[in-house]
């Protein structure tokens, strides 16, 4: 490792404003899919539809997506025009 990496002042996970609302859509998109995959599963009534597994599967897998995207972005954004 080089000497300007071992000592560069990055701003680790999770000190931003930026990076803790992503987290924690991250987290709440991550329930979502849960709730997405569960009740695809078991054919359950969800706001007036009926799940199925493969609707519950495209469901699930998109906000899957999405809290993927959002963790990454907590984990690894830089600070914008503020720092």
């Amino acid at each position: 490792m080089t000497n300007s990496t071992a000592n560069s002042s990055g701003v680790g996970p999770f000190e931003t404003r930026f990076q803790t609302g992503a987290a924690a859509v991250a987290a709440l998109s991550a329930l979502v899919a849960l709730v997405f995959f569960w009740t695809g599963y078991q054919n359950v009534e969800l706001v007036g539809t009926e799940m199925t597994l493969l609707s519950g599967s495209a469901g699930g897998m998109f906000a899957a997506l999405v809290a993927t995207v959002a963790l990454v972005m907590a984990l690894y954004m830089e600070p914008g025009f503020d720092h």
